[in-house]
């Protein structure tokens, strides 16, 4: 399985976030984005869809009747009723749930670095495991390591 950090270095976790669904959604991949957060997920879920009636991400709050449905699901929990194989991270708290995916997305900032170092180097002897770091670089992504 592939585990994507992603350092947000002053850019937004709504903006990020919006960016990979958007790329996951043109290759027809399913994604369940978790937060502990209420608020966070109701932000993302104004971002979606706020995208213009051209670009609207698809998408749903777990909890629905629809959510098996859901390309792009927004979750307190790992539970995957969509039957998504991407994960995304979008609170900065390694879980390690994520590990039962093809691919996680771990979005972190200053806050949550640590917790970034920590989940980076556990994961570094697991068997499977394929770790990449982007960081923003003149205003695009760059894979680091």
């Amino acid at each position: 399985m592939r585990v994507d950090f992603y350092q947000l270095a002053g850019a937004s976790v709504e903006s990020v976030i919006t960016a990979l669904a958007g790329k996951l959604l043109s290759e027809e991949a399913r994604l369940l984005v978790v937060a502990e957060d209420p608020a966070l997920l109701a932000r993302l879920d104004r971002q979606l869809w706020d995208q213009g009636p051209t670009s609207f991400i698809p998408h749903g709050i777990s909890g629905g009747a629809d959510d098996a449905r859901q390309p792009i699901l927004l979750s307190t929990t790992p539970d995957t009723p969509n039957r998504a194989r991407n994960i995304l991270i979008a609170d900065g708290q390694w879980r390690d749930a994520a590990l039962a995916f093809d691919r996680a997305f771990y979005l972190f900032d200053e806050d949550t670095l640590r917790g970034a170092r920590l989940a980076w180097k556990l994961l570094a002897g697991r068997d499977g495991v394929e770790r990449h770091y982007w960081a923003r670089e003149d205003g695009r992504w760059t894979e680091k390591a």
